[in-house]
């Protein structure tokens, strides 16, 4: 701003000096230099230099040929009529391009200085300027000519660069560089173009001077090609000015995103320090970022898994691979162990020339938890957390085998069953019988040693793997641990629960080939133990009969019963949760004994089991339900049909002809196959590649598959794509657990996400409260089953429940008018 109040200031001087050089050069004009050569030279300047312009870059500013003309004024009429002349001519290019007085005054009086300081320097050393074309070219007049144009350009130039550096408040160094340093060729060219103009003149006369035009436009354009490439050059500067400007904004864009991503984010170097790291990085290990940047990776990286993460990083470094995602584990600041997923890939720092890596890290420690439930949960039992039947199957397989190997490497098995369980969850209640067998697995597992493996296959049913014996004595002494501590009453809901434990012994002197059969001889022993009176262990020996007999005698009731027709089927309704409709039935085998009344399927399903009986009974179940299923659906119309479910056991499933059975079933019964649903548990299908093609054949005849109990099982999880399985039900016992936000809550979860992404169908089983109902419908869960509906019933009052079951429209998400509900509920 101080440099721009000296603009006007030094205008005025200007001023003040070009109007007594104009002054003095008119007193001293004579009448013979007024002659045709001076208005023909003042008509080119006005009429051709004024308009010959060559623009300035970077400044709002142009120069015009006009200096040649100037120079030939000297050459022919002297140095006061080219001082006029450069006037005349200054005023008439500032005109063109400006409207400005003090445009015009400051290039007038630039012009008058400049060329009389020139004609001043010029008659100093080589005498009167006019007098220069008689010369002719010498040594001398190059001498004369470059003076020339110096002066006048120096001069120019000089102040030319004060008014622009003192208007633009810029340096007068950068300003003369940048803006008039190349002007000095146009003085040059002017000068010597002057000079050969003025020869030709001589020589030829006026008219030769026409003949300079070609020369003159050739030199014109040639520098206005010059200005051209200048200005090309300056936009290119300009584009690339702009272009590192918007590097900087997209920089300073990416520091935005990488300091609050969500996740974590971090720069590491080639030796793995960390060079830069975002909040969220420092939040999930519990550093600051300055704790953070004084380590390196392995520092909070877990030890069991460093090797792993510096074998990925030298084949990053290497550039054998663009990038590597691992999932790895970071020990807090605070001890605990957080599970990440680590997105890695290699960047280089164009300044110094390194390798730098782009972390990013996200937090999966909770999906990381429900993945290691559920897969804890498909080996163990839901109630007790014990190992289930598969996981203690595959012990007890590695104690045969090493028993085959060695046979001093002594075990026993053993068997245990608790005596009149199914009267105490009778009288009491299932959940009193759940904390019963809750309490009973934890005083077994203090009964044992270290290294002993515990089951519960199912019901009241305990298995205990004693490995590593020195002697069969030693499982009797567990054994009477475990009478005597069991013999102590438990405290159940204010009352004292006597429980006792018939347990069968075998043990491996009698050199088993299979787990299945040291299983099966424990547990003839055990039903001895039981046969007895129970309350006590017996160990298996091969004269064990009575308990055969009494085996026998049930499977031979279970045989005449069938065959009499004592059996038949109930039906339990699976009700649509977005409508509280019922949508279809699982069909269920019962048995009433003539002598003992109704007997459990627990206990007469595994003896149909073991005799084979459950293939004829499984057929009839199917027929049953098939035929009960077209019944329904003709009298009962509705715009869905009802489906049906049916359960296949383990040997209705390795039949070879089960396919043409269930076909001709479907055909005799006029039952379309969508409309029935198969239900096999995950043990069915250990062996994948084996069920993988009987369920192609059930699925080839277009019936639906269903895996009952999921989530209890041992080996579905990992192969559950191969299976053309249509629905999952859910195990009760994680929809029973649901409480809160819990695992058990995200597992039902997880289930469900994991059905929608192979495009099966949901079923959730065991349903007995509303608050399970309300977690199941905000899950969006489609189908629930269980007591909270309806129990199995038989046909007529399943019948009285479809004429019941209406939709309910418009049903909220969330149920919390207790009323309203019951009010329509089906049952």
């Amino acid at each position: 701003m101080q440099k721009e109040r000296c603009v006007k200031p030094l205008i005025v001087f200007l001023a003040f000096v070009a109007c007594g050089i104009i002054v003095t050069s008119l007193r001293g004009l004579q009448a013979p230099q007024l002659d045709f050569r001076l208005l023909l030279l003042f008509l080119l300047m006005v009429v051709l230099g004024a308009r010959l312009v060559i623009s300035i870059p970077s400044i709002k500013g142009e120069i015009t040929v006009n200096d040649a003309f100037v120079f030939l004024t000297m050459l022919f009429c002297g140095g006061k009529i080219a001082i006029l002349i450069a006037v005349a001519g200054a005023i008439c290019s500032s005109v063109r391009v400006s409207k400005k007085l003090s445009v015009h005054v400051f290039n007038a009086s630039m012009m008058a200085c400049s060329t009389f300081v020139t004609v001043f320097v010029l008659e100093k050393l080589f005498g009167p300027v006019e007098k220069l074309d008689s010369w002719h070219f010498s040594p001398a007049v190059v001498s004369a000519l470059c003076l020339m144009a110096t002066v006048q350009y120096v001069t120019n130039s000089g102040l030319a660069t004060i008014y622009t550096g003192l208007r633009m408040n810029r340096p007068f160094w950068d300003t003369w560089r940048k803006s008039y340093l190349w002007t000095s060729v146009t003085y040059f060219a002017g000068a010597s173009a002057a000079f050969i103009i003025a020869e030709l003149i001589n020589s030829v006369g006026i008219y030769g001077a026409i003949a300079t035009t070609p020369m003159i436009a050739v030199v014109y354009l040639t520098y206005k090609t010059y200005l051209n490439n200048i200005a090309v050059s300056i936009k290119q500067a300009e584009k690339a000015e702009l272009h590192a400007q918007l590097l900087q904004e997209s920089e300073e864009r990416f520091r935005s995103a990488f300091d609050y991503a969500a996740i974590g984010m971090a720069l590491v170097s080639h030796d793995g320090q960390w060079l830069e790291v975002n909040r969220s990085l420092c939040k999930l290990v519990g550093y600051s970022e300055r704790e953070l940047l004084a380590m390196n990776i392995e520092a909070i990286t877990h030890s069991d898994d460093v090797p792993d993460l510096l074998l990925q990083q030298r084949r990053l470094m290497q550039g054998q691979i663009a990038g590597y995602q691992i999932e790895t584990r970071y020990t807090h600041k605070l001890g605990n162990e957080v599970w990440a997923m680590l997105s890695a890939s290699r960047i280089g720092d164009p300044e110094t020339q390194t390798v730098r890596f782009i972390f990013q890290i996200q937090d999966i420690t909770s999906r990381k938890h429900a993945e290691a439930r559920l897969v804890h949960d498909a080996v163990h039992d839901g109630l007790t957390g014990l190992p289930n039947r598969a996981l203690f199957i595959d012990h007890l397989k590695v104690a045969v085998a090493r028993n085959r190997r060695n046979a001093k490497s002594m075990f026993a098995v053993l068997f245990l069953d608790l005596d009149r369980f199914k009267i105490i969850n009778d009288s009491l209640g299932h959940l009193v019988g759940d904390q019963l067998l809750m309490s009973i697995a934890a005083k077994l597992r203090a009964c044992l040693r270290p290294g002993d493996t515990i089951a519960r296959l199912g019901g009241d049913e305990f298995t205990i793997l004693l490995d590593d014996l020195k002697s069969i004595d030693e499982a009797l002494v567990v054994a009477e641990r475990i009478q005597r501590d069991l013999s102590e009453p438990v405290e159940l809901e204010g009352r004292q629960v006597f429980a006792s434990l018939s347990i069968g012994i075998a043990h491996s002197t009698i050199s088993y080939e299979r787990p299945q059969d040291i299983l099966r001889d424990a547990d003839t022993a055990m039903y001895y133990a039981k046969s007895l009176g129970g309350s006590q262990y017996q160990v298996f020996d091969r004269s064990m009969h009575a308990n055969a007999v009494k085996l026998l005698h049930m499977q031979n009731d279970l045989r005449a019963a069938f065959e009499r027709g004592e059996l038949f089927v109930e039906y339990q309704p699976i009700v649509a949760l977005d409508t509280f409709e019922i949508c279809g039935f699982e069909a269920l085998a019962r048995w009433t004994h003539p002598e003992h009344g109704p007997v459990s399927p627990g206990q007469f399903i595994p003896i149909a089991e073991e005799t084979g009986l459950i293939i004829p009974i499984g057929e009839w179940v199917l027929r049953q339900a098939c035929e009960q299923l077209r019944d329904w659906n003709q009298r009962f119309k509705r715009s869905t049909p009802l489906t049906m479910n049916v359960n296949l056991s383990g040997k209705q499933f390795n039949q070879p002809n089960l396919s043409q059975n269930i076909e001709q079933i479907l055909q005799e019964t006029e039952v379309d196959p969508r409309l029935l649903v198969l239900e096999i548990t995950e043990s069915v299908v250990i062996d994948v590649d084996a069920a993988s093609e009987v369920l192609e054949r059930l699925r080839s005849l277009g019936v639906g598959l269903s895996i009952d109990d999921f989530g209890t099982g041992y080996s579905s999880l990992s192969s559950l794509h191969r299976f053309p399985i249509s629905t999952l039900k859910i195990d009760g016992s994680f929809v029973g657990r649901m409480t809160g936000r819990d695992e058990n809550t995200e597992i039902v979860r997880t289930i469900m996400s994991l059905a929608d992404n192979l495009g099966m169908d949901v079923t959730a089983e065991g349903v007995e409260t509303l608050e399970q109902v309300t977690k199941l419908r905000t899950f969006q869960c489609p189908k629930g089953q269980g007591y909270f509906f309806s129990r199995p019933v038989p046909s007529q009052e399943a019948e009285e429940l479809l004429t019941k079951s209406k939709p309910i429209p418009a049903l909220p998400q969330s149920l919390h008018n207790v009323e309203y509900l019951m009010d329509r509920m089906i049952a």
